[in-house]
């Protein structure tokens, strides 16, 4: 579960939504503005529901979620959380599916378990990675792998840090995890970082590390057993942000979600 989810929020380095979760007919999608002549417009003037009838629901910036509002402004680290049916998300690829950033496969730190179903989860979408690991593979995988450490700036190098969309840091250890997105924020500034986390103390520690996405196991875990105890479908998008529907109170006119 972890390693779908970490997949999942992956972007793979072009412009198009990438569904993250639905709801019947309603997709939650994801996209970035870097690359595309959205970069360093408001949402007023980019006028995506206009044009496409998606909704901009908010933004992340750095691991931060904000409300959508018609003055904020893309840059290029933000990414837009959208929301809307397949149809009009589609409509939304065609136009923005020739802009592409980095070309180079997804990196995957850590070549465990997580790290594995990661790596699986990204061949199901037909996106390429590399899995860096220092010890030889329990389970095969499609991708291809690199032996080192991934301290090691040569061993990054030989990986494809300079080329990747994103690095995808899955090892056990937290600590580890730290010093790793601080490295790889320091080579690649722009690059988008997706950690696994452990204990949910130390995802605070990650997003200031530099990380743009954080997934906990204790998070999930309460998400999973929530949803199962509640026969309920809450759709959890990071740390602390979830997507749930609720009925209209009959103040408002509609007895509907």
């Amino acid at each position: 579960m972890l390693g779908r989810s970490l997949a999942h929020r992956t972007l793979g380095g072009d412009a198009r939504a990438h569904i993250i979760g639905r709801f019947e007919e309603l997709f939650i999608a994801e996209a970035t503005a870097a690359g595309t002549p959205l970069l360093g417009k408001t949402l007023a003037e980019c006028r995506l529901r206009e044009l496409f009838e998606v909704t901009v629901v908010g933004v992340w910036e750095r691991g931060r979620f904000r409300s959508a509002q018609a003055d904020t402004v893309l840059g290029p680290s933000t990414v837009m959380v959208l929301a809307g049916s397949r149809q009009q998300l589609d409509q939304f690829n065609e136009f923005f599916c020739i802009y592409h950033g980095a070309a180079g496969p997804v990196l995957i730190v850590g070549g465990g378990r997580v790290g594995c179903a990661t790596g699986q989860a990204l061949a199901r979408r037909d996106l390429p990675f590399v899995i860096i690991e220092r010890e030889p593979l329990a389970e095969a995988t499609s991708g291809k792998v690199v032996r080192g450490d991934a301290a090691a700036i040569e061993t990054l190098e030989q990986a494809g840090i300079r080329e990747t969309p994103a690095v995808i840091i899955t090892t056990n250890s937290d600590d580890t995890n730290v010093y790793l997105t601080i490295l790889v924020r320091r080579l690649r500034p722009d690059v988008q970082i997706i950690s696994r986390a452990t204990l949910e103390r130390n995802v605070s520690t990650l997003h200031r590390a530099g990380a743009d996405f954080v997934m906990s196991y204790a998070s999930m875990g309460a998400n999973a057993i929530f949803n199962a105890l509640r026969r309920a479908h809450v759709l959890m998008l990071a740390e602390g942000l979830s997507v749930f529907p609720f009925r209209i109170p009959p103040a408002l006119g509609e007895d509907d979600c």
